[in-house]
């Protein structure tokens, strides 16, 4: 077969099909209905198969023309992402992020803030590292990720206030600490259990009040906030994540003498500054924007 198919006549095909016609196909395209007409032909003659057939004065598929529409479908459209992706290219736009984030930070934020970058940047791919204490701040120093959303700003980079979160120490309901009828010392929670997050970086730093007899040290937040709601210690937690447990009734906050009330505050680091690709720049001002929306809805 001499003759190739170019990916205008597969446009044109489409075309004549969504739009209903040569003509409404011809609008579509800016084209004349000719050059409609004779790119089909051209298909058709490079094919040799007949993809249109008259009913009335209609075109109508025949059996091949749909298996070749539905394949066109896929064709043409990987050709759009194809160009989307290189235009991307030309003007600089990152084809990959890295991306390391605390995990304190609310993951029903992080998922919008990234619902809304795929919405700018659907070529742009993004590589989530969740990490933990100082695994944030590390990464950052090795120059893993293009940005951090970490408690600590590590030496020699900049960050940004993003947003404080509380914590506060909770355990089930049927937890031996509630049963104390007054408010609990620190001597109080020695004689049980304490559940902690192990640190992800290589410094195996705590964070928090450690001074149970017993303590049980698990690798992710999840996994600790079910113990705890399976009733095998207490902790401390950030409140946002355990909003659902606390709803349903299966955690309930400690009655504290003092030390009800933890803060950490969190920064928002560009590994690279000002010199951050635009991606990166924009990923950095909708995680900025959705935080402080988040956190002004949260006020009184």
């Amino acid at each position: 077969m001499d003759l190739k198919v170019t990916l205008e006549q597969w446009r044109a095909l489409l075309a004549v099909v969504d739009a209903g016609g040569y003509a409404p196909a011809a609008e579509a395209l800016d084209k004349s209905q000719s050059a409609i007409s004779y790119a089909i032909q051209r298909l058709e003659t490079a094919l040799q198969v007949r993809v249109f057939r008259l009913q009335g004065r209609k075109a109508a598929l025949t059996p091949a023309g749909e298996i070749l529409y539905r394949r066109a479908q896929a064709l043409v459209e990987e050709a759009s992402r194809l160009e989307s992706s290189a235009d991307s290219l030309s003007q600089g736009i990152e084809a990959q992020l890295y991306l390391a984030v605390d995990a304190i930070f609310p993951e029903w934020l992080l998922l919008d803030c990234l619902s809304r970058f795929a919405a700018e940047f659907p070529e742009t791919r993004v590589e989530l590292l969740e990490t933990v204490l100082s695994g944030t701040d590390e990464a950052l120093m090795r120059h893993d990720v293009d940005l951090a959303v970490t408690p600590r700003v590590p030496p020699g980079f900049a960050g940004d206030p993003l947003m404080r979160v509380r914590f506060i120490p909770v355990a089930h309901p049927d937890h031996p600490l509630h049963a104390a009828g007054r408010p609990l010392r620190y001597a109080d929670l020695r004689r049980y259990r304490q559940l902690v997050v192990r640190d992800s970086g290589s410094r195996s730093m705590d964070a928090g009040w450690l001074g149970a007899e017993q303590r049980w040290t698990m690798s992710h937040l999840s996994t600790s906030i079910r113990a705890a709601c399976a009733g095998l210690g207490f902790a401390w937690y950030p409140e946002e994540k355990i909003r659902e447990p606390l709803q349903h009734g299966v955690l309930k906050p400690l009655a504290m003498e003092e030390g009800s009330e933890r803060f950490a505050e969190l920064y928002l680091v560009l590994a690279e500054g000002s010199y951050t690709g635009p991606a990166g720049q924009r990923l950095a001002e909708i995680i900025a924007a959705e935080v402080k929306s988040a956190c002004k809805k949260k006020q009184p």
